[in-house]
């Protein structure tokens, strides 16, 4: 441990987690390599976690790269991030299309046909330096440039600079654990500086004492070029931090433990104990922004797999369809046996090639036939304790998975459900092929709609107790008046007009009755 700075530049080897084959290789032979603009985009409209988007363009408009074509809500009164046009031509339609997810729905999309002339929006040709701009207005800016979360969760980056919480430490993770991505090392071998430079700025946007960029054990080039950078640029307050290549010591809970030896609160987030984490895309997005006035239009995709002749890493326009990608780099005639978004062990197999890259789309793996293993037949538990070694959040997936097949929701709660990150490393370790990852989403998500359930009750007997309580208080008030009024009643007269009222009362109630008869 670091004693002046209070974090490990090589943290301990974890006991958590596996070791799958890296097949990196395949991706990293040549430099990073740009796709020409496609000819047609289908950009959705929500690339926000958790924050809906509407069109702010209609069908049948020009547009030109870089104007903004839809907006998210704010969220924490920071503004949502912007969606950009990524090609110049003509708004052919506003349609709800499938995008790619763990679900793949339909999502409302702004489909673009191009004209070929690639016109940019007009910027500013002498931009702001940032670094004396205010921590509000840098978030202000990365915010209209649309700049999320490139590590594929797609958090708004200005929600999370803009926080307000008092924070001590940035990591960057560069610390690319899943097998087959390779968009981030090959970003900070060839592009080091450029990270450097939106690191200082997000830095300064935290009011953050230091930055530790880590990197994994088995990245030798890219640790050098950002050692190298950090020493050339003489940022004191940067760090580079060494840890081991084990899956999944890149996420974001595990990286923040593992580095400054702070673990983050059940429920909470890493701000919560003075920590912000950041991917190395969304920094270099945010260099993008302030030194070329470039809003989040592309990003870097790592296209790997045997089913590819050319695999590498690609800057891809946001919207450009799958096929083209694919067909750029090299894909083999042959029909591809699946093709994967994101990792082996939390990416999705695709429906299809149809659909649109988007600010989620780190890796494109085509498998051929032939690189498919049949799953295997489940068979019964047999209590290794694998699953407990290998899980990182330090999970019982095996009673969880009894307490899911129970529908034991308090067992579930009780067994911290919510913590699963859904890693997939207790499915890689099991000896019977149980495929709990699976069961343990099922598992979260119907967790989650109990708890919504119990809410939604909890909020229904609260308004019909305050209900009972407001009658009950309206009938006592009642009862109080009518005593006073008889308190005051100290003479015949006054008791004649109240018993003359009542009457009057009771020949009403009558009256109606006999009216409701004749009816």
């Amino acid at each position: 441990m670091n004693a002046s700075s209070g974090f490990n530049a090589r943290p301990p080897r974890p006991a958590w987690g596996i070791r799958p084959p890296p097949n990196k290789d395949l991706s990293l032979a040549q430099p990073i390599r740009t796709m020409p603009p496609p000819m047609r985009v289908v950009i959705p409209v929500d690339q926000c976690l958790g924050l809906a988007a509407a069109p702010l363009v209609t069908v049948g408009q020009s547009v030109a790269v870089s104007q903004p074509i839809a907006a998210a809500g704010s969220t924490s009164g920071t503004a949502g991030p912007c969606v950009h046009a990524s090609i110049s031509g003509i708004v052919t339609g506003l349609e709800r299309r499938p995008v790619a997810g763990r679900d793949t729905t339909d999502r409302l999309c702004v489909l673009v046909d191009g004209d070929g002339r690639d016109e940019t929006l007009a910027a500013d040709d002498n931009p702001v330096e940032p670094l004396p701009v205010s921590p509000d207005d840098i978030c202000a800016q990365i915010a209209a440039a649309g700049i999320v979360g490139l590590g594929g969760a797609l958090f708004s980056t200005a929600a999370k600079l803009g926080s307000g919480r008092p924070i001590d430490t940035l990591i960057i993770n560069g610390a690319e654990c899943e097998p087959y991505i390779t968009c981030d090392e090959i970003l900070m071998r060839t592009r080091a500086m450029h990270v450097l430079r939106g690191v200082r700025i997000m830095q300064h946007a935290l009011g953050a004492t230091q930055t530790v960029i880590a990197v994994e054990s088995n990245m030798p080039e890219a640790r050098a070029a950002i050692f190298d950078a950090i020493e050339a640029a003489g940022h004191d307050d940067m760090h580079v931090c060494v840890v081991t290549a084990k899956y999944p010591a890149g996420g974001e809970r595990q990286l923040t433990e593992l580095i400054m030896g702070r673990e983050v609160p059940e429920y909470g987030l890493p701000a919560d104990i003075g920590i912000v984490c950041h991917n190395v895309g969304t920094a270099a997005a945010v260099a993008d922004l302030f030194d070329r006035g470039r809003p989040l239009i592309s990003r870097i995709v790592t296209v790997t797999g045997h089913g590819v002749a050319d695999p590498g890493n690609f800057e891809v326009r946001i919207g450009t369809p799958i096929r083209d990608l694919l067909a750029f780099a090299g894909r083999h005639d042959e029909p591809a046996g699946r093709i994967i978004m994101g990792g082996p062990m939390m990416g999705w197999a695709l429906p299809g090639d149809s659909l649109p890259v988007t600010k989620a789309t780190n890796c494109l793996i085509v498998m051929q036939p032939g690189d498919i293993v049949p799953d295997a037949p489940e068979m019964p538990c047999i209590r290794c304790g694998e699953c407990v070694i290998a899980c990182p959040a330090r999970l019982l997936p095996q009673e969880l998975l009894i307490a899911a097949r129970r529908h034991d929701m308090d067992g579930l709660q009780a067994l911290g459900i919510d913590a699963c990150i859904e890693c997939g490393c207790c499915d890689y370790v099991c000896p019977s092929q149980i495929r709990l990852t699976d069961r343990l989403i099922a598992a979260k998500a119907a967790h989650a709609q109990h708890v919504a359930g119990l809410r939604h009750a909890m909020q229904a007997q609260q308004r019909s107790d305050a209900r009972t309580a407001r009658l009950a208080a309206q009938r006592h008030a009642e009862a109080a008046d009518l005593d006073r009024q008889l308190d005051n009643t100290d003479d015949a007269d006054a008791i004649d007009a109240i018993m003359a009222r009542v009457r009057d009362k009771e020949t009403h109630a009558t009256e109606s009755k006999d009216e409701q008869v004749d009816d």
